[in-house]
């Protein structure tokens, strides 16, 4: 079998393999974009279950995008090192290894004719025996990140709660995952409570200072020969120097304490 590996056409086929891997995860990630809003549009409607669907499609497709882009890793590895993989050897060497099994193992469950032409290549190089061994993952030997992206399970509920916030987020639809909306009324509520304390505390703040100026002008006029009009302009500075910063943001730093204590 070996005798029906040819190095030319290889190296022709990784190389469109490579442009075509990319190609196909542009557009791929184009039509992501638009199911997206697809999906930001049944929210703003309310269809909740639909929108959970095409979720699911979606993670899918992130999935087989994710997976694309390691066979175009590993076909410009291979490509990088073709002349380990033109070597007349019964088993791949070492060093593209693990492009080799992957080409293999992963590629008919892409749409790449490019990589259907390559993965019967290098079977025929390297034989029925090798080739059965990676297509059936014998001993590990296919790349745990290749196995994991072809494994097809439907997305936990936790993922699909996750992309359907961040959608909502990144279009600017209100949004929230039902049984968790309790959760988030009550600490809005919460934070208007302690706004409206803080709101209170600062005003009763700004009393104190005013009392402040109201009975210090007048020791201002006993101890001064300065005419009036301007020892007014000069007592509404007094307060904030003889009322010191540091005391009133203290006090404020107990009450905000005490308040996260309720």
């Amino acid at each position: 079998m070996s005798s029906m590996w040819n190095a030319a056409k290889a190296k022709v086929q990784l190389r469109l393999a490579v442009q075509r891997l990319r190609t196909l995860q542009q557009k791929k990630e184009a039509q992501a974009k638009a199911s997206r809003r697809d999906i930001a549009l049944l929210l703003e409607k309310g269809k909740l279950e639909t929108a959970r669907i095409k979720v699911e499609t979606i993670i899918n497709e992130d999935i087989y995008v994710e997976l694309l882009e390691l066979m175009e890793l590993y076909c410009e590895l291979l490509l990088a090192r073709f002349g380990l993989l033109d070597q007349n050897l019964r088993e791949p060497d070492p060093g593209v290894s693990e492009g080799v099994c992957a080409v293999i193992h992963a590629s008919q469950r892409t749409e790449l004719k490019e990589l259907h032409i390559l993965r019967d290549l290098l079977m025929h190089k390297y034989g029925r025996e090798f080739s059965l061994a990676v297509m059936e993952n014998r001993d590990g030997c296919v790349s745990k990140r290749i196995i994991s992206k072809l494994s097809v399970d439907t997305p936990p509920p936790a993922l699909v709660d996750g992309y359907l916030k961040e959608i909502a987020k990144a279009y600017g639809v209100p949004f929230s995952i039902p049984g968790e909306e309790i959760v988030e009324v009550a600490d809005e509520d919460q934070a208007v409570i302690d706004h409206n304390k803080d709101v209170k505390q600062s005003e009763d703040s700004d009393d104190v200072k005013r009392t402040e100026k109201s009975t210090e002008v007048p020791n201002a006029k006993s101890t001064s020969t300065i005419p009036s009009e301007p020892l007014k302009t000069d007592a509404k500075n007094i307060p904030a120097s003889s009322s010191p910063p540091e005391d009133e943001f203290d006090l404020l730093s107990k009450r905000f304490a005490q308040l996260k204590k309720r």
